[in-house]
């Protein structure tokens, strides 16, 4: 048989993997059934039904003339990077890092970091749009997160409220 489309086999493939690895994974806690769900009953269930989805799509990925069964091209390396590195700075900005000495910065610092290192992921990167989005993403987060919902955590740098 001859792969259709490229994208659609290692989509399907991603989603069996994923899938199969968090229904796996849900087998550690007690699952429990229907009518008394454990703490893995949902994440076994998610878990399965991506595993299904992505059968589906690699079946479907077999046909010939599937519309866009153009090849896998290179892998985004800067678009990779970047935003990965923002999460990555975003976890650390917002918690610190104890075993070095670094300390939790909060949720506004973070939001602000996370924002300003994803948008270079994009070739034509502007600073003053990323300042105006992170800006309005604090603002909102603020209002929702500690206005709103009333949750207590850090939102700005510990060092500066003592």
């Amino acid at each position: 048989m001859k792969i259709g489309s490229q994208k659609d086999f290692l989509s399907g493939l991603m989603f069996i993997i994923v899938g199969s690895s968090f229904a796996v994974g849900a087998t550690n806690y007690t699952v429990g059934s229907a009518s008394r769900m454990g703490p893995g009953y949902f994440p076994l269930l998610l878990g399965i039904l991506l595993a299904m989805l992505g059968l589906i799509v690699t079946i479907v990925s077999f046909r010939r003339n599937v519309p866009g069964g153009d090849p896998v091209g290179a892998i985004a390396w800067r678009p990779l990077g970047f935003v990965l590195g923002a999460n990555l700075a975003f976890g650390v900005l917002l918690v610190g890092l104890p075993s070095i000495g670094l300390p939790a910065f909060g949720l506004i610092v973070a939001i602000f970091g996370l924002v300003i290192i994803s948008s270079y992921a994009r070739p034509n990167a502007s600073l003053k749009e990323a300042l105006i989005l992170s800006t309005i993403l604090s603002i909102g987060s603020y209002v929702g997160f500690v206005y709103l919902l009333n949750l207590q955590f850090p939102v700005w740098p510990a060092f500066l409220t003592h």
